[in-house]
């Protein structure tokens, strides 16, 4: 009788190993490394390359560039078996684990847990179901922590301007008063009718240090009142604590995490007095200007797009142009927005838009008129057209596998709950959901 670990002598074996944050031990990888090296040598693999990936979520793929060149090798078949200390390791997220053990499996490539074994489609399953309950688990109890936090008057995000955290006490913030002079300022300028634009100015020309970036601008004193950031909607300031203003989600495609807002209702307020700046009466001013300043009719707010709006660059700095008012005779003038908005860039120089319009239309009727300018136009839009249709299609088709698979699992499941098998309380919002 063949003795099967001879099968697998000879076999070619990649070792991957990840960690989450930044907060684990750095070892963590080596002694993943390890773990999975002694593993082959019991069985008999010779490993050939590792991949890792320091400080990544395992969330997503996208980011993980240890991953990433893992299944690139793995499409040029360098390697046979795959071998994880546990299959959290490759990924916490349902779609990605299967989709990383579909791609695999098609290449004829084992994936192997150094304590679990061979890996199966139903252990993919399992642990991929488990991987990510664990993960939402743990940002509800992140969550839950963080609104315990604020309940007790401790900040429950990052900094603020105006404020900087306690060494050694997490959560404590103390008012740094150079910055609490300079929103005192902003807050008393604007009451008294100036504009966050010209407050800007001012406080680039002075040198002014910004809260972030190379200076300040009209939006961040404006900020933004539906999600009280910025300075002027900025609650913080008048002693009042808002937490629970956005949440974060990640997006499936790109990886990357996107803020949405949450309703007022979700809000969790504390009272941190002690936090105060600027006095209740300036607050409650300066809310009241920009609530009648929002009223103002949209059409005196931003004046018409034009034929080149967006697409216009300054050529010293690189910033947009921006309109700069009109002439007596009611042509448009431009200017870089970085010297209009926070007097950044040293070209102050206006131009009229006409002048600028004309320009650009005559040198196209000039390139379109050769023959060879107007084919390659052709080509290009010819080419452009087939791959959007191309891209159209597959996405077309991917929707309908989806939607072939969801009602697939609908009829699973209301098969399930009719025949009376498994907790119709707990498949009927499944099903529901799907």
């Amino acid at each position: 009788m063949k003795d099967s670990s001879s099968s697998e002598a000879g076999k070619r074996a990649t070792i991957y190993a990840r960690f989450s944050t930044d907060l684990q031990n750095e070892r963590s990888i080596e002694d993943q490394l390890s773990l999975c090296q002694s593993y082959a040598e019991r069985e008999g693999l010779i490993v050939v390359s590792t991949h890792e990936d320091r400080a990544r979520s395992g969330g997503s793929v996208m980011g993980r560039e240890g991953l990433l060149r893992m299944l690139d090798q793995a499409r040029e078949r360098s390697f046979d078996v795959v071998i994880v200390e546990a299959l959290d390791r490759l990924s916490r997220d349902m779609e990605d684990l299967a989709g990383i053990h579909k791609r695999l499996s098609f290449l004829g490539i084992e994936i192997r847990a150094v304590h679990e074994g061979v890996v199966n489609t139903v252990l993919v399953g399992l642990r991929g179901l488990v991987g990510q309950l664990y993960r939402e688990d743990n940002a509800h109890k992140v969550r839950r922590g963080q609104a315990g936090r604020v309940k007790q008057g401790l900040a429950g995000g990052g900094l603020t301007y105006g404020y900087a955290a306690v060494p050694g006490r997490s959560g404590e913030r103390v008012v740094v008063e150079a910055e609490a002079q300079v929103i005192r300022r902003i807050f008393q300028e604007y009451v008294d009718g100036r504009t966050p634009r010209e407050i800007a100015h001012d406080l680039n020309n002075e040198g002014v240090p910004p809260p972030r970036g190379r200076g300040w601008n009209a939006s961040t004193i404006n900020g933004n009142h539906e999600r009280r950031a910025g300075i002027l909607p900025n609650e913080l300031y008048v002693g009042r604590l808002v937490w629970n203003k956005v949440r974060m989600v990640k997006d499936p495609d790109s990886g990357k995490r996107l803020s949405r807002p949450n309703p007022k209702s979700g809000w969790q307020v504390a009272e941190v007095p002690h936090l105060a700046i600027v006095n209740p009466e300036l607050f409650t001013a300066a809310q009241q200007r920009k609530e009648e300043r929002g009223h103002i009719h949209p059409s005196h707010q931003r004046r018409p797009r034009r034929m080149l709006s967006g697409l216009l660059r300054c050529g010293s700095c690189g910033s947009g142009m921006a309109t700069n008012g009109r002439h007596k005779s009611g042509r448009i003038r431009i200017r870089c927005s970085a010297a209009k908005e926070s007097a950044t860039c040293s070209d102050a120089k206006t131009f009229y838009l006409d002048a600028v319009e004309s320009a650009v239309l005559s040198g196209l009727r000039a390139e379109l008129r050769a023959p060879t300018v107007f084919s390659e136009y052709v080509r290009t839009y010819l080419e452009e057209r087939k791959r959007l249709l191309a891209t159209s299609q597959a996405k077309r088709h991917r929707l309908e596998q989806q939607l072939g698979q969801l009602s697939r699992e609908i009829e699973r499941l209301v098969d399930a709950i009719a025949k009376g098998h498994g907790d119709p309380s707990v498949l009927g919002p499944r099903s529901t959901a799907l």
